[in-house]
């Protein structure tokens, strides 16, 4: 019976167990203090990472947990997840909403509670697939950016221990905007940094993680479709219960405007049709390179027929906002790789200006008011904020593949 855990941790992660249990292990007694008897909000909890985080902080007895998500079925799954498994503390008051953290009813929630001790935001657009047209990339940073500041106003009034909220590899010399609005987005949080403690993460990609590559492999291989993958993007990948781990990490441990990432070198680098490549052969499959897509689908039809040749095709990339690598860090950061075993931290951030960020707020607001905008203008106001922001355009988009 295919084991998916097993499979990310052979072939994937290539690790037995967690890289970050030794940081765990001899931060005992500090998570425990951080997180036992304490008040936890978990925004956007019932994704891949958040639920992952959930996973992670419960063995350490928070008195309150309440778990905030837009996804109603996912978040149905999530407590059913908790539930089912055997030895797993859930607090008393254990309370899933499904309901947005930008609406007046989370207002009124928050406020009916006093605030929590640990407010922790995945809510997220992720995807670089996000910026097809000026839609798609209102929607984007309306999420990542703008409903940013309405929490953290609300936490102004009602200070948390700690927050944390999400990055990604990707914000380091962004060249999508995903990317760069979650470099945007360290600086928003950053700028409430002398009213609030606030860390953050960068991400390798989540092996397996809701709406990623791999677990589209997946369900196409569950439908009897064709796999279709880029042979040139290499990505860093981390478990999924490593990554609620390394959010756990950064947000108990983490010092105020402190941005973690997992140590990982480039030879742990993967490519996405090497992953598929060892799916199909774990599952029993003969890899059928095709030229096309339009070939692969063709030639799915004989999988039917109970074919073990199973039609892939593999190409270069050439959509936009696609680097060829990832990093997690820039020239002009100071790293700290001593403090903890499995990750590094990015320190002596400074506060960041709001005046400067409200410019900005304002310009892309006034932008997205006008009929005639474009994603080229918003490209534009997003360079003049982020000079290293080096956009790669070519006109076509993921959703336009297979």
């Amino acid at each position: 019976m295919f084991d998916l855990n097993s499979f990310i941790a052979k072939y994937v992660v290539k690790r037995p167990q967690s890289m970050f249990l030794k940081d765990i292990e001899n931060n005992h007694e500090t998570l425990n203090s951080k997180i036992g008897g304490k008040k936890i909000l978990v925004i956007g909890g019932a994704g891949s990472i958040g639920s992952s985080y959930i996973k992670a902080i419960l063995p350490f007895k928070p008195k309150t947990l309440v778990v905030v998500d837009i996804n109603e079925n996912a978040l149905a799954e999530l407590t059913r997840d908790i539930r089912s498994t055997r030895g797993l503390y859930v607090p008393d008051d254990f309370v899933p909403y499904p309901m947005d953290f930008a609406s007046p009813t989370f207002e009124k929630m928050f406020r009916k509670r006093g605030g929590f001790d640990v407010v922790a935001n995945f809510s997220a657009h992720k995807h670089v697939r996000s910026e097809k047209d000026i839609f798609s990339v209102e929607a984007l940073l309306q999420n990542n950016v703008l409903h940013a500041k309405i929490l953290l106003d609300l936490l102004e009034e009602f200070p948390p221990e700690e927050y944390f909220c999400v990055s990604t590899d990707k914000a380091a010399n962004p060249v999508n905007i995903m990317g760069a609005s979650k470099r945007i987005m360290e600086d928003v949080i950053f700028s409430y940094s002398d009213k609030f403690p606030v860390k953050t993460a960068r991400f390798a990609n989540v092996a397996f993680s809701n709406g990623s590559l791999p677990a589209g492999f997946l369900a196409r291989i569950s439908k009897l479709q064709p796999l279709s993958a880029p042979s040139d993007v290499r990505r860093y990948f981390v478990s999924p219960e490593e990554s609620g781990q390394i959010c756990m990490l950064a947000c108990m441990l983490g010092k105020n405007r402190e941005i973690f990432f997992p140590k990982l070198e480039d030879a742990q680098m993967m490519t996405f049709d090497t992953i598929a490549r060892e799916l199909l052969k774990e599952q029993g499959f003969e890899v059928l390179e095709c030229e096309t897509d339009e070939e692969a689908i063709d030639k799915a039809e004989q999988l039917k027929n109970g074919s073990k040749k199973y039609p892939v095709h593999f190409s270069e990339s050439n959509t936009s906002g696609e680097k060829p690598f990832e990093e997690f860090y820039t020239d002009t950061e100071k790293v700290d790789m001593n403090r903890l075993n499995a990750l590094g931290i990015i320190v002596d951030k400074e506060i960041s200006d709001r005046d400067r960020i409200e410019k900005l707020f304002s310009e892309l607001k006034e932008e997205f008011e006008k009929e005639e905008t474009t994603k080229n203008k918003i490209v534009q106001i997003i360079k003049d904020y982020l000079p290293n922001f080096e956009h790669i355009e070519t006109g076509k988009s993921l959703d336009s593949k297979m």
